[in-house]
């Protein structure tokens, strides 16, 4: 399993390289300011950040408990992908109706557009974070 340290270089390098991407993307296809989705962005990547890395211990603490090892495959990759997406989803959209002034119902679609692209960017990053760093094999008295 991953350690601290390790998960927390996770989550940094995500957000980070994720907010280079989302904020000039979300301008263009929201029609908004980019300064203003760009604090959409950092308050939603703040948040996300902390999800992120207690979403993911849970989640291995889980498989671990359940399978006896943290490897994910491709259908786990995409269950864990969505189970992420879902709860942040939740948790930030009634800042986004806040923060732009908008209805609940265009905060909606605009957090649904920017779970599509986490969902996306996510998977895509945590398989190639896997493959430059892989996961170490735990202990045999830890899988029990």
């Amino acid at each position: 399993m991953r350690d601290t340290k390790d998960r927390i270089r996770h989550a940094l390098s995500f957000e980070i390289i994720a907010l280079a991407l989302v904020t000039p993307l979300g301008a263009w296809a929201f029609d908004m300011p980019a300064g203003h989705v760009g604090v959409v962005a950092v308050v939603g990547a703040t948040i996300a950040t902390g999800w992120n890395y207690l979403y993911n211990l849970i989640f291995d603490h889980a498989m671990l408990r359940i399978a006896g090892h943290v490897r994910k495959t491709i259908p786990l990759r995409i269950l864990h992908a969505c189970l992420f997406e879902g709860g942040l989803l939740v948790i930030l959209l009634p800042f986004i109706a806040w923060y732009l002034g908008v209805s609940l119902v265009e905060a909606f679609v605009m957090d649904l557009a920017f779970a599509a692209f986490y969902l996306v960017y996510a998977f895509v990053f945590n398989w190639a974070y896997d493959l430059v760093f892989p996961v170490p094999e735990a202990p045999a008295a830890q899988t029990r």
